[in-house]
């Protein structure tokens, strides 16, 4: 098999295995293939609409360049990837779904979110992959698969579960605001964590401690988001069981 066409599956590979797994729990009232489809090109176009923020932000140093100190590092988590990213991913999931007559049910937001999520970590995992040095893209593919794609997930996740309660009349300003503000600071910290290990100043243990507290905050990331799912999933089972909708 062609080396580029296995580095292009690789990159797919953790993102489409996700999408399988949420589609997977919606199998009961599930939403229309084409629906999920354009969901994954929204989220592919929404890379091209984060980097035209964080491009020209960078470009006239609103964010670094160049990551030197832990701040750098915190600055360009939140300010080149996060917000941009995120913004650009919520655009996308509006824009899904603003017209679409099979939003219905209370989990059917973090399906369509997800999609929109892994679409962009797909996309960005092709771009990193084959960005990779020859004898670099297997390591680099494993970690991204573990972390960076699932983190996507995650952030997809607290996305589309804020944008239900608010789609289903739980508008209160504290879920507007989590709509963008959860998955915006889930992102950062995620980034900031992993990002500032790796500040060339920091002396072994300090960055060993933040490569931990990475670890320990992407496991809570991952709980916490099961819990976001399941009780999305418990309110459509009785909704459904009772024959009617809405709270």
């Amino acid at each position: 098999m062609n080396s580029s066409l296995i580095i292009f599956l690789s990159a797919l590979l953790p993102a489409v295995g996700l999408m399988a797994y949420t589609v997977w729990r919606d199998r009961k009232r599930p939403e229309p293939a084409r629906q999920l489809v354009r969901g994954f090109g929204y989220g592919i176009t929404s890379v091209f609409v984060s980097l035209m923020v964080s491009q020209p932000a960078t470009a006239i140093g609103l964010v670094p360049a160049e990551i030197v100190t832990a701040w750098d590092a915190v600055w360009t988590a939140f300010g080149a990837a996060a917000i941009p990213e995120e913004c650009a991913k919520l655009l996308m999931l509006w824009w899904l779904l603003r017209k679409n007559e099979y939003f219905d049910e209370y989990f059917d937001g973090v399906v369509y979110a997800v999609c929109v999520g892994l679409g962009f970590a797909a996309f960005e995992n092709v771009m990193y992959l084959f960005q990779a040095a020859p004898d670099e893209w297997i390591r680099v593919a494993v970690v991204r698969g573990l972390f960076s794609v699932p983190g996507h997930y995650c952030f997809a996740v607290l996305m589309g579960y804020y944008y239900s309660l608010v789609h289903f009349g739980h508008n209160s300003m504290r879920n507007i605001i989590l709509v963008i503000a959860a998955p915006i600071l889930a992102h950062g910290i995620f980034d900031a964590l992993l990002m500032v290990s790796g500040v060339e100043d920091m002396v072994g243990m300090v960055s060993l401690l933040f490569i931990i507290a990475f670890l320990g905050f992407s496991f809570q990331l991952r709980k916490l988001c099961q819990r976001r799912i399941a009780a999305l999933m418990e309110h459509d089972n009785y909704v459904r069981d009772e024959g009617y909708y809405r709270a």
